[in-house]
């Protein structure tokens, strides 16, 4: 029988690192959230599961898990039966039926239908970034509210047809922002948020993808820009939506700059590298492929699975047809005064991030190591767990995984700030994440960080990308009221409030208790 996989231990993206986290059952309870248990009786929301590769995964598990008291799952959607077969084994198995769960399959075409035959409440949306829009439009017009993943749409248009569709329907779009309920990144919102620092007048943010990693982005659909937006869109949107969070402010103006320099044929064939594997599945020796065969998720989701669609989950780094950036920088006015420099590279030795933020009273600095550095095993393939592995941990032994929050006010020393344990993976947030996603309406009390995102927090953070394409083109900064959102993104449009956090925009507000 198909053994399920533990959605606390799996990371939506196979080859991102695997923090300590991943592998916790419990957190602190400063960033835990309580949560009463469902009245007796209470019908179950019906979800129905719409794009089925391995980002889908972690909302099948929980599902059949830990929410099982709460959420049902009811249906697929996909165009490929195989990876619906995977997760609707997956999920059999999840709920002990000693074989597959049965539940029916449907094609993105009859979403409508689907949303009716199996009287839908919720459609979960894990599809490539630029269907979202038309998904998440149709599946609220059709009457179903819906959960979407980061970003939530790729271009001004699909900003657009969401926020039509919201203000045609009233029903509920929820913002999969994971990393917000990370606990070193709920630590710096603290930080801000009590005015340790003062007013906010800059914010320098650096995220470093390794090689692993970052690589993966160029593998697969990511690296064609009229899919995913490019990195700036689909990655950055988390990044964006810390900063936005942080300062409880909105962008206003946007510079950038980047480009293909590492990745790609062109680059590949100035360093001399000689032919290259059209695929990474049975290459030797090749540290740049991934081997599909030796994960077993990653072969029945992909690779058995191409016979349907053709899609190639392994495809080389360095193949012409690349036309996303794998170094990028950006240059973003918020309407509060603040600053923010923000840079993104694709090809780092290690992984992890660097966050500084100045204030009129002080500095905190963030610095978080995923994976210290990227090792190879004897095969020559790329070892994704150092913590599994002696040797990884030796060499990545003077950049160790680890994170630190510094806080120092002027003329005054350096002191830590605690950050607090979290639960799975994404830095401690994801397991939280999805308490807030399938039973927000049963916690007992507000969170006072203000963690639950919306459709507006995330038009909030995909506008920055979308922007900065733009100003990428034509060499000039882009204001975010030349591209028609400005009203979508302020902060106070009529009727929503802001929850949780005062605004720092105003001058370092304290957190509601």
């Amino acid at each position: 029988m198909t053994e399920p996989t533990d959605p606390r231990t799996l990371d939506q993206n196979p080859t991102a690192p695997r923090p300590p986290s991943a592998r916790r059952t419990q957190g602190d309870p400063s960033v835990v959230p309580t949560f009463a248990p469902p009245p007796p009786g209470r019908r179950r929301r019906r979800h129905a599961v719409v794009g089925t590769g391995h980002r889908a995964g972690m909302y099948v598990g929980a599902l059949t898990g830990d929410h099982a008291d709460v959420a049902e799952l009811v249906a697929w959607c996909d165009t490929n039966p195989a990876r619906m077969a995977y997760h609707d084994a997956q999920a059999g198995a999840a709920l002990g039926l000693g074989g597959p769960a049965g539940l029916p399959q449907y094609g993105p075409d009859d979403l409508e239908r689907m949303i009716v035959e199996e009287r839908v409440d919720v459609v979960v949306v894990t599809t490539p970034d630029a269907t979202h829009a038309d998904l998440v439009a149709r599946a609220l017009d059709a009457g179903a509210d819906v959960v979407v993943e980061k970003p939530l749409t790729t271009t001004v248009e699909g900003c657009r047809t969401i926020t039509r569709a919201v203000a045609r329907t009233g029903r509920d779009v929820v913002m999969t922002f994971n990393y917000r309920y990370a606990p070193r990144n709920s630590a710096l919102r603290e930080v801000i948020a009590s005015g340790e620092i003062g007013r906010v007048t800059s914010v320098h943010f650096e995220w470093a993808l390794d090689t692993v990693h970052g690589a993966d982005y160029f593998r697969r659909w990511h690296r064609d820009k009229r899919m995913s937006g490019g990195l700036l869109v689909h990655k950055s949107s988390h990044h964006v939506d810390l900063v936005n969070w942080w300062l409880q402010d909105v962008p206003a103006r946007v510079f950038a700059s980047g480009g293909l320099r590492f990745y790609g044929d062109a680059n590949a064939a100035e360093r001399g590298m000689g032919p290259r594997p059209e695929r990474g599945t049975g290459a030797q020796g090749d540290p740049w492929s991934l081997d599909l065969t030796r994960d077993p998720r990653l072969r029945a989701l992909y690779l058995d699975a191409e016979q349907h669609d053709g899609y190639r989950r392994d495809q080389d780094v360095f193949a012409p047809g690349i036309t996303i950036e794998d170094n990028m920088a950006v240059l973003v006015d918020y309407a509060g005064g603040a600053t923010l420099t923000y840079s993104l590279t694709a090809h780092s030795p290690w992984e992890g991030y660097r966050v500084t933020v100045n204030g009129t009273r002080g500095r905190a600095e963030l610095e978080v190591v995923e994976r210290g550095a990227v090792v190879l095993d004897d095969d020559g393939h790329a070892v994704l767990d150092p913590s599994a592995t002696p040797e990884a941990v030796q060499a990545a032994g003077g950049r160790p995984a680890g994170e630190r929050l510094l806080v120092q006010q002027h003329w005054g020393a350096a002191r830590e700030w605690p950050i607090p344990a979290g639960v799975g993976g994404h830095g401690g947030g994801d397991a939280i994440l999805l308490m807030d996603v399938f039973r927000r309406d049963l916690r007992e009390g507000p969170d006072r960080l203000g963690r639950a995102a919306g459709y507006r927090d995330g038009l909030r953070a995909v506008v920055v990308g979308i922007a900065a394409n733009r100003s990428m083109v034509t060499g000039l900064p882009v204001r975010v009221e030349d591209l028609g959102l400005a009203d979508d993104v302020a902060l106070t449009p009529a009727g929503e409030s802001v929850p949780g956090v005062a605004s720092s925009a105003a001058g370092g507000g304290m957190l509601d208790t």
